[in-house]
Parts: structure tokens; sequence; C-alpha cells
């Protein structure tokens, strides 16, 4: 039974490959102008050799062989010229669609905020590589599929003109193998996506892997985890033999058939040249097209599996491109420099949470529960849409739910607690725009000045990939010195210090308070430093927020306070 979810999947995808051709239709008509121009030429070639073998058994003259000399020149000149500008349409047509829907699928997959796909993120890579080559192919399947047909068409009306009967052979011949093809390549396709979705999903396990390696060696977790890895490759590894098997009996049997027509119309040629019904000269025509025929043949042949390969690739595109979205954004913008409200929210472990920040205020947050610090910085974040919680969250004295994700970032920024680093340079992490005027200041809040100066490049030091060159603390502070660098009107930041030595978070703590004065600054945290560094501190337990004051208040007023960040 098929899913409502798999249906949409399917209209969407057919409606991706429309798409595709109708970006193309330019490129594809004068391809197939050009590759029908090649294919006619091609069946031209054995039709003038046997025209040239009856006119000159009967001329026996040089003139008459320099002219068929002459005209199959112009026959492989044309041949070869409209193969080399009709592929070479096709192809720049094929890899620009391509290279669209790769941003198109990448796009969405950094907007998780507006989309609800179970996909994990390797899942998505393979969406927009794999899957997205093979959906544009169909802008070079159809105009090989008619330029195909074009040449079994002209060859088919070539040789009813010298017999009708071999005519009929190749028509009758053709749509029988096509109506066999076109029944495996039902299989190829739905195989096809099966193997692409096994693979995409080997792809996301060996990233979580890769990413979580250094914890699962912490805890001895990563035999499990490899094992687990192992037998998720082996299920793709299968579907790809599978698959493998299914295209290996599609090829042999399409290269039976079109052998087998070949050497039916070879067979019937002789015979009725043996008869005397047709000429010598129309008998090597006759055998001729039937050796041509066979690559047409294999090409038509294959179309059908291409497309079924392209409409599967272009329906697991469609898992991304057209999912529901979670939440309708708004389109308000907030006001600039505004302050943070939090009225009342309950979600998840938080209970009707309720306090308020000023604007240009350094704000720290001390949470008790780790859980209840990832809720709240994931909804300040924009990644909880607003309808999933309850209550409300105004950023300028707007509500979050009528703001566009756009405008809510572009005013502030929420610095996770595991920023990613990128491969690249010091410098392009920090200010991947290379538009902030504010990195020497940022570098120095967030002491990563050692790092700059342990390396001769000094900022155009280069970092790997997920920054594997650099230790615990300085991938922190280089995500933090990012954060800084961005200078937005409110900044939050989630557990900014907690891979630095002591010495040095209360350097960062100070720096950063100075750096962001008269701005909007929220730290969760339970660093000390950061604690006493800010204007005002809130406690966050069981979901509510129990007590408020200065740092140094707390600790003399509030032993449950003392007792957790003192320890």
């Amino acid at each position: 039974m098929t899913t409502p979810d798999v249906q949409r999947s399917r209209r969407a995808g057919s409606d991706i490959l429309r798409t595709a051709i109708r970006r193309n239709v330019g490129a594809m008509v004068w391809g197939t102008v050009l590759m029908g121009l090649y294919q006619a030429g091609e069946t031209a070639f054995p039709i003038a050799l046997g025209m040239i073998v009856d006119h000159t058994m009967r001329e026996r003259s040089l003139g008459a062989l320099a002219l068929s000399i002459a005209a199959l020149a112009v026959i492989i000149t044309t041949v070869s010229l409209s193969w080399r500008f009709g592929m070479r349409i096709l192809q720049k047509a094929n890899t620009t669609e391509a290279h669209h829907w790769r941003v198109r699928v990448a796009s969405c997959g950094l907007q998780p905020v507006a989309r609800d796909v179970d996909l994990k993120s390797g899942e998505v890579l393979t969406i927009a590589t794999e899957d997205a080559d093979q959906t544009s192919d169909i802008v070079e399947v159809v105009p090989m599929l008619i330029s195909s047909s074009v040449a079994v068409l002209v060859a088919a009306v070539a040789l009813s003109l010298a017999d009708l009967r071999l005519g009929l052979l190749v028509m009758i011949g053709t749509v029988a193998i096509l109506s066999t093809l076109s029944v495996m390549s039902k299989r190829i396709g739905s195989s096809t996506q099966e193997q692409q979705a096994r693979v995409a999903r080997a792809g996301a396990k060996v990233a979580d892997l890769i990413t979580g390696l250094r914890p699962l060696h912490g805890f001895g977790g990563n035999h499990a985890a490899f094992r687990s890895y192992r037998k998720v490759s082996t299920e793709a590894k299968e579907q790809a033999i599978t698959v493998a098997k299914v295209n290996g009996a599609y090829t042999g049997t399409a290269l039976a058939l079109n052998s087998t027509l070949a050497a039916a119309v070879t067979l019937t040629a002789g015979w009725l040249a043996f008869d005397g019904q047709i000429s010598i000269g129309e008998l090597v025509m006759a055998v001729g097209l039937a050796q041509f025929i066979m690559e047409p043949l294999r090409l038509f042949s294959d179309m059908p599996k291409y497309v079924m390969m392209a409409r599967a690739s272009a329906e697991r595109m469609a898992l991304v491109l057209s999912a529901p979205p979670v939440a309708a954004p708004g389109t308000a913008r907030p006001a600039p420099g505004g302050d943070l409200e939090i009225d009342c929210v309950r979600y998840e472990s938080l209970q009707g949470l309720k306090f308020h920040v000023p604007a240009g205020r350094f704000t720290a947050i001390a949470v008790y529960q780790p859980r209840a610090a990832a809720e709240l910085a994931s909804i300040l974040a924009v990644n909880v849409p607003p309808a999933a919680y309850g209550g409300t969250v105004r950023l300028g004295g707007q509500d979050l739910a009528d703001l566009s994700v756009e405008a809510v970032r572009e005013l502030m920024l929420v610095n996770p607690y595991d920023g990613e680093i990128f491969a690249g340079t010091l410098r392009t992490n920090i200010d991947p725009s290379g538009t902030s005027r504010t990195v020497p200041e940022a570098v120095e809040a967030s002491m990563l000045t050692d790092v700059v100066a342990l390396h001769r490049q000094g900022l155009d030091y280069e970092v790997r990939d997920r920054g594997s060159n650099l230790s615990g603390g300085q991938r922190q502070r280089l995500s933090l010195a990012r954060a800084l660098a961005a200078d937005s009107d409110v900044l939050v930041l989630r557990d900014p210090t907690t891979a630095v030595d002591a010495v040095t978070e209360q350097l960062v703590a100070r720096k950063i308070a100075e750096l962001r004065r008269g701005r909007t600054t929220v730290v969760i945290t339970s660093s000390p430093a950061l604690l006493d560094a800010a204007d005002r501190v809130l406690v966050l337990d069981d979901g509510v927020v129990t007590a408020e004051g200065t740092h140094r208040h707390l600790l003399a007023n509030d032993p449950a306070y003392c007792a957790a960040v003192t320890r």
C-alpha cells in the first residue's frame, strides 16, 4: 500500500523533472537537433555505401567514385561536428542543472527551522550530490531518446524502401525490445531508490562516528559504534549488489535482444539478396544498417533505465525540497538594539519560564539542569518553532512568531555549545563573510591571541576539517571569537568557556564584558568568572527563575546557588 508521504514524494519528484526540462528546453531542443543530425548521418553512411556500390557497378567511372568519396566525407564531417557540439550543449546544461539542484538541496539542509525532514546531514549530503546529478541526467536522456528514435525510424524507412519486410522487422523488433525492457526498468528505479537511501544512511552514520570519535574512545563505545556502522554499510552493500544484478540482467537482455534483431535483419537481407529480391547494394546497406542500428537501439533501450533512475533520485530530492514547513515564518523585522523577553514559556523541562533582559545589559543565566540550558538556547536560536512551545518570546518588543527567521538571526546571534569549526584558516573561521570590522577585538576578547602568536602565519594559519589540528580549548575560543566578531545587537552564549583553564576564563569573562558594553548579552553558564562579570544573574531551576541578583549577592544570600557554582 502506498503511503500519502510516498505519493506526495512521487508527485513532487515528477514536478522536479518537469522543472528541469522546462528550464533547459532551449538547450534540449538544440541538443536534440544536433544529436538527431548525428544519428541521421550515422544512418546515412551505410545507406550511401549501398547506393555507391549499386552506382559504381553500373557506371564504373572514376568521376562517380570521386563524387561518392566526397559524399562520404560530407557525411563523416556532419557526424563528427554534430556529435561534438550536440554533446557540448547537453552536458553543459546537465552540469548547470545539477549545480542548481545541489544548491537548492544544500540551502534547504541549512534551514532546519523551516523544514521537517527526517533525514540526517549525511543523507542530505548524498541527496545534494548523487541524486542531484542523476536527476539532472534527464536533460541528456530526453534528447538522446528522441535522436535514437530518429535513427531507428530512418533505418526502418530505408530498409522498407529496399524491401517492406525488412522495415517491418525493424519496427516490430524495436517495439518488442522496448516493451520488454520497460518492465525491467521499473525494478531498476525502485532498487536504485532503495540503494541511494541505504548509502545515504551509511554516510550519515559514518559522519556521526567521525564527529563523536573522541567521546566514543573515552568511554569505550567505539567498537559497538563500529559494529553498528558495519551493519548499515553491509545493508547498503547488499542493496548495491542487488542493483548491480538488476542492471546486469537489464544490460544483458538489451544486448541479446538488440543482437538478435540485428542478426535477423542481416539474415533476412541475405536471403532476399540470394533470392534476387534485393540488389547487392541494398544488401550492403541492410548489413551496414543491421550493424549500425545496434548502437541507437542500445541507447534507445537504455533510456527507460535512466529515466527511472532520474525519477527515483528526483523523488528523494523531493523529500527535502517539498517537505511541509514546520511553521510559517513571519515577515516583520524587530527594532535594532532591542531587549529580550521570555514570557511564561513552557517547553519540555521549562515550566512557565519568565524573565526580561533589558537592552544593552550583560545578563548571565545560571541553569542548574543542563537539559533546560539546551532547550532555552534552542528556542532562542529559533531551532524550535514558536508553535511547538507555550508562551511568548519577544525580541525588540515583537513576538518571535511574527518575525522572519532571517530577521531574528540578523539581530540576535545564539552561539551553540558545540560550534562547528570549518576547514580553512583562523581568519575565515572567525569572519566567514570577510566583512567584520572587529576581528582583532574578537581575537583579543576570546584570548585566541596565543593561538595566533603560536604560528608564523598568524590568522592565516590553516585549520583542518572540524578543527582536528586544534585542542578542545582552542576550538571553543575560536567559536567564541567568531560569535564576538559578528558584533550582533543581541548575543547569546551557552557555556563558552568550559574547555579553558580558570585563569584564561577570568580574562575571557572580563574582556567579553568590556567588548560587549552597551549591547545586549546573555550568557547561559555555570562559570563563576562569567557570572561575576555580568550585571545581573538569573537562577533557573526546575524550569523557572527562582532567584536573581548580582553574583556576589547570590553567593552571600543563596546557599543553593553558592553550592551549585562553587563546587
